[in-house]
């Protein structure tokens, strides 16, 4: 579920112990510019292949340079920005429950966001290359990654309660008159 326009959750990312891991990767200028509720559950349990996180939630659509393509994702305006500004963010994981081996934790392949914008018939490669990680975590641990390091989610083996907050976080400002969706 996207999140936004919730005043309580936005003032909670913005200032405090979340917003000060945000704010050590990327700059005192870091802002929650997007948020998605991931609730997996014994009769909800899903799998997420390998990819990279390309699109930002933005209010309105500006034809803008280097933007594209436009997408809306449960009635969220969407766009494809240049990588660099991809490159620029960085996403946090707040876990809500326990995520333990068979409870569906995330994958990462580390060091692969350095490897820039990856084609979708190369990301096995890249994978392969950079090897895999297990993010294991217990209730109240909060993760943070570069946002453009691929990333994957098998489905639960033991499928029970496993809510996480995902939140992305970005310092610079976006052209053209665009703006960052928020929180």
């Amino acid at each position: 579920m996207r999140l936004t326009g919730v005043a309580e959750l936005s003032a909670l990312l913005t200032d405090g112990p979340i917003a000060s891991v945000a704010t050590h990767h990327i700059g005192p200028a870091a802002r929650p510019v997007r948020a998605v509720l991931f609730d997996k559950s014994a009769t909800v349990n899903w799998s997420l292949g390998w990819h990279q996180d390309r699109t930002i939630a933005v209010r309105a659509r500006l034809e803008t340079p280097g933007f594209g393509p436009w997408t809306v994702k449960q009635g969220i305006l969407h766009v494809a920005p240049p990588f660099d500004i991809i490159a620029g963010m960085a996403t946090l994981r707040i876990h809500l429950d326990d995520v333990d081996d068979d409870n569906s934790p995330l994958l990462i392949a580390p060091g692969s966001h350095r490897l820039g914008l990856i084609a979708e018939p190369k990301i096995a490669d890249a994978v392969m290359q950079c090897g895999t990680a297990t993010c294991l975590a217990t209730r109240g641990d909060v993760w943070a990654y570069a946002t453009p390091i691929l990333h994957a989610s098998a489905a639960a083996a033991r499928p029970r309660r496993r809510r996480v907050l995902q939140v992305d976080y970005a310092a610079a400002d976006l052209p053209g008159g665009l703006e960052w969706l928020g929180v």
